[in-house]
């Protein structure tokens, strides 16, 4: 009888663990959202989950005249606008030096603690580094603008492996170069050659072998892999990465490669730049040169995952990003529109200030910081009121119009890079 008890009890035990565990599987497969990185700090491109939005609390609410306190200024970076990432007491920035694509290491001073090349320097046209790096569990991963992706001990700068993305997928450069900041997704890395043998693939983060090939678009000699960034996310029961072609925005299977759809989103020079920004269940795009953006709303149809375009605009962002905050869409244009506060629901505009040059921005503790092409880095207060600037100084001189980096907060500091300069501002409240 006592033996019998213990069986049920067993029996019954294993039972409610099951349960749980099919409970949990079904709310994660259920639901929807971007999925961050598992690392600490800012360890990829716009953050842990890539849509420009910081988690920091307790920061300024209005800057100074003269701005935010310099903490301090590292120099000699090289050449180039990708922004460092900031994990495990570490920074991490790129710059073209010379010959060669330089990946820097930095402490938190500002000083380096080691560098490491990763193939060429781009001399093409705007030349300079491009991509940001990405952490994780204990390697920095990076892709220069020629499509070599490179694995390197963080602790070190030792270089692990590397791969030619382009050649092992039979991919073209584009006309200013790859630019894509590779996306670490659990034990692989997810790179776009948009390439004859596939569109995106996986790499084995470990080893940099194939993990998985996905398919290939039709026309891979004229629809190359775009200028931006992919994203992440759940929606559907599937895990997906939505990125740009030269022409479409992309869907894929994260698990599998397979294209599951595509929209076409063509822009003047074939520039599609701007990161995807993912929101009330659909996705937000824009491209230069007066093309404007759109907003396509995600459908799960049984196997399948569709979209309908809901609403367009004006906004014509070339590489500075949009975020999406409180139902409301922030972003700059180039030609079209100044900066511009639209509601996420029908895409009509709350306001269009030409207070600023265009430029990019994220999101942090109630604020958007903002930096402009001309080099003015601004902290605006977000909501459809207007454009209300609590705080400005100048970063640059403004004469070359390239301050193209994205701003960076994260423990209480603020991260503006233009070109061999990174410098580091106090912003805690």
């Amino acid at each position: 009888m006592e033996d019998g008890g213990r069986l049920a009890g067993a029996w019954w035990s294993a039972l409610c663990l099951v349960l749980a565990l099919l409970s949990a599987h079904a709310a994660e497969t259920d639901s929807v959202g971007l999925i961050a990185s598992l690392e600490p700090g800012w360890p990829q491109w716009r953050g842990p989950r890539r849509d420009g939005i910081s988690d920091e609390t307790d920061l300024l609410q209005s800057w100074p005249e003269g701005g935010p306190k310099l903490l301090w200024t590292a120099t000699g970076l090289g050449t180039g606008w990708s922004s460092p990432i900031v994990t495990g007491g570490s920074m991490y920035i790129t710059g073209d030096t010379g010959p060669d694509l330089t990946v820097f290491a930095l402490d938190m001073d500002g000083q380096v603690r080691w560098r490491a090349k990763n193939g060429a320097a781009w001399k093409g046209s705007f030349s300079g580094a491009r991509a940001c790096c990405a952490y994780s569990e204990g390697h920095i991963y990076h892709m220069n603008a020629h499509g070599r992706i490179a694995c390197f001990e963080a602790a070190t700068g030792r270089e692990v492996w590397a791969v030619n993305a382009l050649e092992r997928f039979q991919g073209q450069n584009i006309t200013w170069a790859i630019s894509e900041c590779v996306l670490v997704d659990g034990p692989n890395v997810i790179v776009t050659p948009g390439g004859r043998k596939a569109f995106m693939a996986a790499l084995n983060k470990k080893t940099g072998q194939t993990a998985w090939a996905g398919e290939a678009l039709p026309n891979p000699d004229t629809e190359r892999t775009g200028y931006a960034s992919p994203i992440l996310l759940r929606f559907g029961g599937r895990r997906l990465l939505v990125t740009l072609s030269l022409h479409f925005v992309v869907c894929v299977d994260a698990d599998t490669g397979k294209v599951l759809w595509t929209h076409e989103k063509r822009s003047r020079y074939d520039a599609n730049c701007a990161t995807p920004v993912f929101c009330d269940g659909g996705i937000f795009q824009t491209a230069p040169s007066g093309s404007g953006g759109l907003f396509l709303k995600l459908q799960s149809e049984k196997e399948a995952v569709r979209v309908e375009k809901l609403w367009e605009c004006r906004v014509d962002n070339i590489s500075g990003g949009a975020v999406a905050r409180d139902g409301f869409l922030y972003s700059s244009g180039h030609r079209n529109t100044g900066w511009v506060c639209m509601a996420v629901s029908d895409g009509k505009t709350a306001y269009d200030s030409a207070e600023l040059a265009q430029g990019s921005l994220l999101y942090a503790d109630g604020r958007l910081y903002c930096l402009s092409e001309r080099g003015v880095a601004a902290l605006v207060k977000p909501g459809p009121q207007g454009f209300e600037i609590l705080g400005r100084f100048q970063l640059t001189d403004g004469r070359n119009a390239d301050a193209w980096e994205h701003p960076v907060v994260v423990g209480g500091r603020l991260y503006l890079r233009y070109h061999g300069k990174l410098q580091c501002y106090d912003v805690r409240r």
